[in-house]
């Protein structure tokens, strides 16, 4: 999985878009941010943590209407995207309707996910007390339409078929489907529509979207 702080603001909306097919521009992200509700969420996600590591009396207010604004976006594109959760550069939603995801899941880079999509925590009892375990995607990987990832590492590049129910780890390309998941075959050739070049993002190329707010 790629290392999320390593990507500014500029850096993940670019490859958000790029997976949208549209680009890296300026024009494709208002574009996308115009006629797509599924690129808006994300838009406004990145907005959010880019406040959030503002320093200075800017910081609060800003991260108080970028929150608003998540809300919103959220609302409606009918889905639960937590604007803490940590997501990798070059996030795809499909459709989008009924996804949720917990705060504290983490999605890797060039990450699909279709509607109906839930990543969600795991709590063991034990007599010790209450472990809880958050799910994790890694980089690649391919969701499809209402599966359920609960409190699981995904390895890079797997798919998982669509209404699986996934609650033990998977290796990396690994095709998982069935409820309970399991694998039941080996991915080849990984399912990545549009992906991003995250891995040289050394720098933001030339004629990509400038932040609002400091990256």
């Amino acid at each position: 999985m790629q290392d999320t702080p390593h990507y500014t603001f500029r850096q993940t909306v670019a490859a958000d878009a790029i997976r949208y097919g549209g680009g890296s521009g300026l024009g494709a992200v208002l574009k996308l941010l115009a006629g797509n509700r599924m690129f808006r969420v994300t838009f406004t996600l990145r907005s959010c943590q880019a406040a959030d590591r503002m320093g200075g009396p800017l910081r609060k207010p800003l991260l108080a209407a970028c929150r608003l604004l998540h809300r919103w976006t959220q609302h409606s594109a009918a889905m639960d995207l937590p604007w803490e959760t940590q997501v990798g550069p070059g996030l795809r939603i499909l459709h989008g309707w009924g996804l949720v995801v917990n705060a504290s899941a983490r999605i890797g880079a060039n990450v699909t996910l279709f509607h109906g999509v839930t990543l969600g925590q795991k709590d063991d009892l034990l007599p010790t007390g209450r472990v809880t375990h958050y799910p994790e995607l890694g980089d690649g990987v391919w969701v499809g339409p209402h599966a359920v990832v609960i409190g699981v590492s995904i390895g890079d590049e797997c798919i998982v078929a669509a209404s699986s129910v996934v609650t033990k780890p998977m290796p990396r390309r690994t095709v998982v489907a069935g409820n309970p998941g399991k694998a039941v075959a080996e991915v080849t050739i990984p399912d990545i529509p549009h992906p991003a070049p995250v891995g040289g993002f050394s720098a933001v190329p030339h004629g990509t979207v400038t932040s609002p707010v400091p990256g």
